[in-house]
Formats: structure tokens, sequence, C-alpha cells
């Protein structure tokens, strides 16, 4: 992926380094509130035993530490953020509305947030309430050795996947999705979010068709490793990888032949009316 020569966004929080000191972590309305937005806005659900509500919680710095050189990882994730906001700049201001960037948290270990306070093991996530998108840098030696999904570009998907759920939030689907599962049973829910997580795919593939075109971002083989990050984290394959066996009904993300059909559908076409899986005969 051709990277190093893009601008880097402002809109980066450093968090890295930074202490939490736990708060209340008891259950009641906090809960229920961290649940559904875990749900409804892009943290997988089975991982909620790392998210606590946490309304005394704080985020102090910890002592100073030496930078001794570049950080290219910070520059990396900077420069893709600075790419989706061109991307979906542009597009907003199309259909004449105007984008909100969203702020990408970096952290280390665990971080607090408007959804409540939440550990490495989450994995990236979106935050409605706050608009940000948090991520451990950690994840991605994850995604190459736990997930076999290495390469520049298939780290540039998880951070455009997030931003699809920015995306989301702004155009008021996620908001309907969520009005929606309250009225339906707990496998309707779960099958909206599916319908809600592929669409982002859909829509990270979207803003790299539209990166490509404008800036040439793409080299021999980042296609194919974003569709193998986008295999690797299907939720059959991670329900095979850790439980032994598959439960369709429990799906919140879908199938790898799904999440990879719909970046492919997005990365293809370029075209935002092409990602509505929720009018789609095929998800």
């Amino acid at each position: 992926m051709r990277w190093e020569q893009g601008r880097q966004s402002e809109n980066i929080e450093d968090r890295r380094g930074m202490r939490i000191s736990p708060g209340l972590a008891g259950g009641g309305i906090g809960t229920i509130v961290i649940v559904l937005l875990a749900m409804f806005f892009g943290v997988d659900p089975r991982m909620l035993t790392q998210i606590l509500p946490s309304d005394t919680a704080v985020q102090t710095p910890a002592p100073a530490q030496q930078q001794t050189g570049p950080d290219p990882m910070k520059q990396f994730v900077s420069v893709v953020l600075a790419d989706t906001e061109d991307v979906w700049r542009d597009l907003f201001q199309r259909g004449g509305d105007t984008y909100r960037e969203p702020t990408l948290v970096l952290f280390t270990g665990a971080v607090q947030s408007a959804c409540g306070m939440a550990q490495t093991a989450v994995g990236p996530f979106y935050c409605p309430a706050d608009q940000k998108v948090y991520i451990d840098l950690a994840f991605y030696q994850d995604l190459k050795d736990r997930f076999q999904a290495p390469g520049d570009f298939a780290q540039a998907y998880v951070i455009a996947h997030e931003v699809g759920h920015h995306v989301q939030n702004l155009l008021g689907i996620a908001g309907k999705v969520h009005q929606r599962q309250q009225q339906v049973s707990e496998e309707q829910a779960n099958a909206l979010s599916v319908r809600l997580e592929l669409q982002a795919d859909c829509l990270a593939g979207v803003w790299a068709n539209h990166a490509d075109r404008a800036r040439h971002i793409l080299e021999q083989g980042d296609v194919e490793e974003a569709l193998n990050a986008a295999s690797q984290i299907g939720d059959d394959r991670i329900q095979q990888r850790s439980r032994g066996y598959v439960s369709p009904d429990s799906f919140t993300h879908g199938t790898s032949e799904q999440r990879v059909r719909w970046f492919r559908q997005g990365l293809e076409s370029g075209d935002l009316r092409g990602c509505d899986t929720f009018k789609s005969g095929r998800i």
C-alpha cells in the first residue's frame, strides 16, 4: 500500500501509556447501555466481559516516556484516517451533506470511552456516543499472528471498517437498526447486526475504490490482503477456531464468505447505493 507520502490526520488522540483508575463496575443501567452500544455499533458482544461501565473511571497519564525515534504505526494509521476523511468528505458533499470527521484514539491495554471502559481484548471499535474509533495498535500483531492476516492494507481495512460504522451513524442507519432490534427476538437482532457489519465492510470497500482512483494507493497483493483479513475474521471461522463448532444463530458480523463478498462489492463498484445490505435478497 502506498501510504508514506499521504497527509496525516489531525484527528488522532494518543492515549497510549495512560492509566485507568477504575470506578464503579457494578451492573444496572450502565451495563445495559454498554451491551446495547456494543451490539449495535461494532463491538463483538462475545467480548462484553472485557467492557465495564465506569461512571467514575478516570484515565490519567503515566510517567512520561522518552520518544526515541519515529512512530511509523502512528503515522500509518494517521495517513489511513486522513484518506478516509478525504473520501467520505467528497462523497457526502456530492450528496449535499457535510461529513463530520471521527477521532481515532490510540490506547494501550484499556481505555475509557463514552461507551464505557474497554480492554484490548475487545479489539478495535467505534463508539457512537463520542464519535470516536478506538484501537490498541497491538491488535495488528494479533491480526498477523492469531488471524494469519498480515499486511498494511489488511490493517487499513480494519480502520476503514470502523469508519464505516461512523458513516452509518451519520446517515442514521445505525439508529434505525437499533430501534428495530428493540422490537425483535435475539436471533433476529443478531441477523440485523450481521447486516450492519457487512454494510460496514462494503463501505470499507467503497473507501478503497475511491482512494485508489484518486491517489493510486493500491499495490500488487493489497486487495488479497484485505480479502484475507475479511475472511479470517468471519464469525464462522472465529467460532470454529475458538469453540470447535459453529452456531449461525449467534453470528453478529457475518461469515467469512459474506464479509469477503461485501467488501469486494464496495471495492469493485465504489457505489454507496450498492451497500444496502438491508434490502439485499442475498446476505
